[in-house]
């Protein structure tokens, strides 16, 4: 595992309930003697999306010193897929950090464009605040906060290894607790706890009709080593699929034979701390409806020999159905799209309810049989 530090390390077999593992560990007087040219910490946190910024500003504020290791710094707080917060589900988790003192809701009562409380017909158990974000505004506005954070480094470097060091056996067992972290650099960081948020990059692949393409997102690399080295460990790995839609030039929409939507007035901020958003009502953005038809789904059915996404036996999250498994799934043609502007001064639109993974030639026709988007161009396919 730890290819640099072979001298100190001991490769041997442990049995864990009934199962055999292998893998590398220091004991506790080798770990006490390895030198290292960077400090250790108290804790480190792997991952700088959501849950990343979340655990180590809370690190950070318990007083401990803390490390978030992250691949890109300016991919800090990046909006992966949808630019927005919230819903039934993830409304009421969001809420919940906040009143830990989170920062995410925080974060975005200073960074939404539209601010809707969704399923506001029914009781108030199930209420979802949710909003929709400014993709940069976000993300400039997370990285500051980070950024100005007391007993909080940030450092960009992949990470391949743990460091587990091996403590004196109880009854026959074998302890391991976790010592640091190797990074690609083959440099040894050492810290008292890890925290793997990591997201979608663990031996990720990104999939366009048939084309299967090594990636944690669009235009990152996944996460090889550390996933390797987590298996080696002993972890059950697994994989779980989720999709994205394409996004649109907004300049090539007809809005025009398209239903508004409009944020509520006034707009309920995310954050317990706050008694309102930074933007007023008037000046939010609108999002536009549309739906699918006959035509789409001919499309959809005439191409599932092209789409690996579909053919693909892997489960999948609840939130994320693609617009080809509902096409399937609840034989029915038509299925609402909600048309999300991505910021307050950029042309792109998120076609929330279309995440598809067709060919791109293939999403491009689809799209221009849907009311409002005959001219529609897409600048990135899903």
């Amino acid at each position: 595992m730890i290819r640099n530090l072979n001298k100190l390390l001991n490769f041997k077999s442990f049995t864990i309930r009934n199962k055999k593992f292998s893998y590398a560990t220091v004991s506790l007087t080798e770990y006490d003697h390895l030198q290292t040219d960077t400090e250790s910490y108290d804790v480190i946190v792997i991952g700088g999306g959501h849950a990343g910024c979340e655990a180590a500003h809370a690190a950070a504020r318990m007083n401990s010193k803390t490390l978030l290791l992250t691949h890109k710094f300016e991919t800090i707080g990046q909006l992966s897929c949808n630019p927005s917060f919230g819903g039934i589900g993830k409304g009421h988790l969001m809420r919940e950090i906040d009143a830990l003192d989170g920062i995410c809701a925080r974060i975005c009562d200073i960074s939404g464009t539209h601010y809707k409380i969704l399923n506001k017909r029914k009781g108030p158990a199930v209420w979802g605040n949710r909003a929709q974000i400014d993709r940069v505004l976000y993300k400039k506005n997370m990285q500051k906060e980070l950024l100005n954070t007391n007993n909080l480094t940030i450092l960009a470097e992949p990470v391949d290894d743990l460091v587990l060091i091996q403590e004196p056996s109880v009854l026959d067992t074998v302890g391991l607790k976790v010592g640091g972290v190797i990074l690609e650099s083959r440099k040894l960081i050492k810290s008292k706890s890890v925290i793997i948020t990591t997201g979608t990059f663990l031996r990720a692949s990104i999939n366009y009709g048939l084309e299967v393409k090594p990636a944690g997102r669009m235009g990152d690399q996944p996460s090889v080593e550390l996933g390797n080295s987590l298996e080696k460990i002993g972890f059950k790995m697994g994989r779980l699929k989720t999709g994205t839609p394409p996004r649109i030039d907004g300049r090539t929409i007809d809005y025009t034979k398209l239903e508004k939507k409009y944020p509520d007035y006034p707009p309920v901020p995310f954050s317990f701390l706050n008694e309102k958003v930074l933007v007023e009502p008037e000046k939010q953005l609108l999002s536009y409806m549309t739906h699918t038809n006959q035509e789409v789904a001919k499309i959809i059915k005439d191409t599932l020999h092209l789409n690996r996404h579909v053919k693909e036996e892997t489960r999948g999250p609840r939130y994320c159905p693609s617009i080809e498994s509902k096409i399937l799934k609840f034989n029915k043609d038509r299925h609402q799209i909600w048309l999300e502007p991505e910021g307050f001064d950029n042309h792109v639109v998120y076609p929330q309810g279309m995440s598809c993974t067709l060919p791109g030639d293939y999403q491009q026709k689809m799209f221009n049989k849907i009311e409002g988007l005959e001219n529609a161009k897409l600048i990135q396919y899903g």
